[in-house]
């Protein structure tokens, strides 16, 4: 699907509601599954990412139905089994993979985990390796999927993890609920944490030091679940009030974890004019509105370090903001970017210098100087990524000239109301 942009002429004004958060929602289904009783999930994600995770859950025997197109009832007795194929996708979600391993790594049955071609050439090294050490007999092909898991008694484990990931820390607490003894995951800086939130809603014996999470064997009871909204999705919102000249509007029911927030933080030091409004707390996680203004003089930072882990999503539509920005600033330590859908790296250097941004790559990120007037005029490719797709949207609506945008339909993965929303606005 081809996407053309223009500059936009009208500044942005209104009120819209953020989508889903999919990392909760794909946690709601997964842990409500293993849990026993019944409970519904309200505000489920619409995304195609968390919806592969809901039929890998159905395909697993869990009862699972929709009350309305965002209302979930999931009755379950804890216990998980095999279809007649063994056979399990997982569409082009990685997170469905990578912590749906932990689950099915204790089991009493095989399963083979299989993705998309994108899905396929991204690393499970970092998953195998640990829950090997756990005990776990997984086949891959060269660490990358399809994944021939044989379930079987698991020990728990100390892991300590080169890297902040939340995929790899969910998957060995997900799979620790099913292993003799305690696993414990530490990482470099703790990784966003909607794990750790639900496993405790839910019941799980569950410790939290520092950087250090700790988890014993037992049971999941099952709770109504309310899921707030995506601040990865409304991040790209954020850039575009900032950026898109007169804009004052506000975005409801965004949750605001601290271990996700990195947006608002780095916002904030860039001298952007955002505000939080209706802070409250839903189903163990933080939310509230966010009202963003236009902002013409913003300034460069420097993001890094545990900045990271809580925007690493968020990184290429910040790319786009930091264009707008006077002076250089600089993303570090952002080298698990390489991992995602695309490399979002390269592929994001690629793609925002055709259209006029000065932006240079470097082995863990890349370097933008601003303030830049976007030139526009070139036709961009997204590499089967759905935020590179979505960032280059929002460097369209300034950009001098119509950019053109390649496989635009990616978008539908994470955020199949993107269009609408932005429609609402103008």
């Amino acid at each position: 699907m081809i996407k053309k942009v223009k500059k936009v002429e009208t500044s942005l004004k209104g009120e819209i509601t953020i989508p889903s958060d999919k990392s909760i929602s794909h946690r709601a289904v997964m842990f409500s599954s293993i849990a026993n009783g019944e409970c519904t999930v309200r505000n489920f994600s619409s995304g195609a990412d968390c919806h592969s995770t809901l039929k890998l859950f159905k395909e697993l025997g869990v009862d699972i139905e929709f009350l309305d197109n965002k209302t979930l009832k999931i009755a379950s007795n804890g216990k998980l089994t095999p279809n007649f194929t063994g056979v399990y996708p997982c569409g082009n979600s990685g997170t469905t993979m990578r912590l749906v391993s932990g689950i099915l790594a204790g089991q009493n049955f095989s399963s083979t985990l299989i993705g998309d071609a994108s899905l396929s050439r991204r690393p499970m090294k970092r998953i195998i390796e640990p829950l090997t050490q756990m005990g776990a007999k997984i086949e891959s092909i060269e660490g990358h999927a399809p994944l021939i898991i044989r379930g079987r008694n698991l020990t728990g484990i100390d892991y300590t993890s080169k890297i902040a990931s939340a995929q790899v820390k969910s998957c060995l607490l997900l799979a620790g609920l099913n292993a003799e003894g305690k696993t414990t995951v530490t990482e470099p800086y703790v990784s966003r944490n909607h794990t750790e939130l639900m496993l405790d809603y839910l019941g799980a014996d569950l410790t939290v030091n520092n950087t250090s999470v700790t988890v014993q064997k037992g049971a999941l009871t099952a709770r109504d679940i309310d899921v707030v909204g995506d601040i990865s999705s409304a991040a790209f919102f954020i850039v575009m009030g900032l950026i898109v000249e007169g804009s004052d509007f506000v975005i409801k029911n965004v949750g605001l974890n601290p271990t996700r927030a990195g947006i608002i933080d780095v916002v904030k030091r860039m001298g952007g004019n955002i505000e939080i409004l209706n802070e409250t707390t839903i189903s163990g996680e933080k939310v509230g509105d966010i009202r963003v203004l236009y902002t013409e003089n913003l300034t460069s930072c420097e993001i890094e370090g545990n900045d990271i882990p809580r925007l690493i999503d968020e990184l290429p539509v910040i790319a786009v903001l930091a264009s707008q920005a006077e002076g250089e600033t600089i993303v570090r330590n952002a080298e698990d970017l390489r991992n995602k859908e695309s490399d979002r790296i390269k592929c994001l250097v690629s793609e925002l210098t055709k259209i006029g941004i000065d932006i240079t790559e470097t082995a863990d990120g890349f370097i933008v100087r601003g303030k830049t007037h976007i030139q526009g005029g070139a036709e961009l490719e997204t590499y089967h990524d759905h935020r590179l797709a979505m960032s280059f949207f929002v460097a369209g609506l300034i950009a001098e000239k119509e950019i053109v945008i390649n496989g635009f339909e990616w978008t539908e993965i994470s955020f199949p109301e993107f269009e609408a929303l932005f429609n609402q606005l103008v």
